[in-house]
């Protein structure tokens, strides 16, 4: 990848919940979470997207979609797992990013709403094609992603800086 390549960010939404009586921090997938979650990981696949990093929420959910989707994957790429994902504002994601390696060029962030999704509002500046459309219509449901591009290092990521490129839910 050339230098002169942008960035590109892949925000995630876990898939679908179970809610048995533990906390929500430990709530396991339901089974069509665990469904939606391999086919999200065969579209992501599909986009041709080599990720470097994956960033995952500390909760039972968002590491159970990762598991699944990341099979999908031709390879496995580093995956941290950030409790400041959980429950985190567009804001404190924004923050999270900014700390990634400028090594890393496709990072994907496997979180939760409204921050997966209001950081998408917060960061696409420009939108490609009907994408904004698509995700007005659709909301930002589980299992769904929105694929963002931007020029510059991860420190310098900020609203409106990035360009939504694409847009992805299960009933898509």
């Amino acid at each position: 990848m050339s230098v002169a390549e942008p960035r590109r960010i892949v925000l995630f939404r876990h898939a679908k919940a179970d809610w048995p009586e533990v906390t929500d921090h430990e709530r396991p997938l339901a089974e069509r979470g665990r469904t939606d979650a391999a086919a999200a990981g065969l579209k992501l696949a599909d986009t041709g997207i080599p990720f470097d990093l994956a960033l995952c929420s500390t909760a039972v959910r968002t590491r159970e979609t990762w598991k699944f989707a990341v099979q999908e994957f031709p390879h496995r790429p580093k995956t941290v797992y950030e409790e400041r994902i959980y429950d985190a504002s567009p804001g404190e994601l924004i923050a999270v990013l900014n700390e990634t390696p400028d090594d890393a060029r496709n990072v994907l962030l496997i979180g939760h709403n409204p921050g997966v999704q209001g950081v998408t509002d917060v960061l696409a500046g420009s939108v490609e094609g009907d994408t904004r459309t698509r995700l007005e219509r659709r909301g930002f449901p589980t299992a769904a992603f929105a694929v963002l591009t931007f020029d510059g290092s991860w420190k310098d990521l900020e609203p409106g800086v990035a360009t939504l490129r694409d847009y992805w839910a299960p009933s898509e």
